[in-house]
């Protein structure tokens, strides 16, 4: 991303969590013995007596954060993804969203930018699995900014809520504006849509930009907010456009892609291609790397544009 700052969405989220406990003296935050890792240690350096480090026990921490939101509490809790989407699974169902309790798994370490940790902790099915429980808002923040708007705008809004950071910095790309339930149009365009979230969106203004040279058009969705998602504003893309190009740090067979090729085919079909994670597990690399490897990279992503503009008739 050339001279783009970039910044760690884990930071932004510590310090937003601090400012929400000044705010709210009956906000807890729960943490499975990864507090360093996930920034909640900040808060509980301000407010040691509401702050619950449970040890590695991701599902007896859901459990709990769930019994304390029923009685009335305001409850953050954080891990990896791999162990808050996949070990506390059933927990999270069980628990939290079938009581539609008052929680936010604020999930770090989402993706294969968790690099050398490998396939066993790069979870690229949690966008996925959470996507599919009654209830759930789910969000995927670009950059910091977001990071920091996200975690103000999930207090507010009553019920569940899953939102997923990266490990890595990421580019920041936006103004930190955020709403539930909508897309932010970062660049305009009018011959192609391209979709993106989280640690793909830097890469698709990138290559939006790329493509501007030589006279394409692009269209640029953050779809921050998965669930709920901002369907007009996405069949308002395919209609104004005619193709659209998802990417994502996440399997292709369950999300992001998947819910961009349902709304459309439903509504109003348009070409739809996916760049994402393929039906593979991870391995332990450089994080950026692993991105080009699985098929992320910004010339993938190019070809890809190229593919779909071709579809459309708009080049040769």
């Amino acid at each position: 991303m050339g001279a783009v700052p970039r910044e760690s969405l884990r930071d932004a989220y510590g310090k937003a969590l601090v400012e929400l406990g000044e705010r709210d003296p009956r906000l807890l935050v729960f943490d499975a013995d990864l507090s360093g890792s996930t920034r909640t240690a900040l808060f509980g350096s301000r407010f040691p007596d509401r702050f619950f480090n449970v040890g590695a026990m991701e599902s007896t921490m859901m459990s709990m954060a769930a019994g304390a939101s029923l009685g009335g509490r305001t409850v953050y809790a954080s891990t990896f993804a791999v162990f808050a989407a996949g070990q506390a699974y059933n927990f999270v169902r069980q628990s939290v969203a079938y009581h539609h309790a008052n929680v936010k798994i604020v999930a770090t370490h989402g993706g294969l930018l968790v690099g050398a940790d490998g396939g066993t902790h790069q979870i690229g099915e949690d966008i996925g699995l959470m996507r599919g429980l009654p209830g759930m808002t789910v969000i995927v923040p670009a950059d910091a900014p977001t990071t920091r708007t996200v975690t103000f705008a999930v207090a507010e809004r009553t019920g569940p809520a899953y939102v997923r950071l990266t490990r890595e910095d990421l580019p920041t790309v936006t103004d930190g504006s955020f709403a539930v339930g909508h897309a932010n149009e970062l660049r305009a365009g009018s011959d192609l849509a391209i979709v993106a979230v989280g640690s793909l969106v830097g890469r698709a203004l990138e290559v939006a930009a790329e493509l501007a040279t030589v006279g394409v058009s692009s269209r640029v969705l953050d779809l921050a907010s998965v669930k709920p998602f901002d369907e007009p504003a996405l069949l308002r893309a395919a209609r104004d456009t005619g193709a659209i190009l998802v990417l994502e740090e996440h399997s292709v067979l369950t999300g992001i892609g998947a819910l961009v090729a349902a709304t459309t085919s439903e509504n109003y079909p348009v070409p739809v291609r996916r760049v994402g994670i393929p039906d593979l597990f991870g391995e332990s690399g450089d994080a950026w790397a692993l991105l080009d490897r699985y098929g992320m990279s910004a010339e993938r992503i190019r070809d890809e544009a190229w593919e779909l503009l071709k579809i459309r008739g708009k080049v040769q």
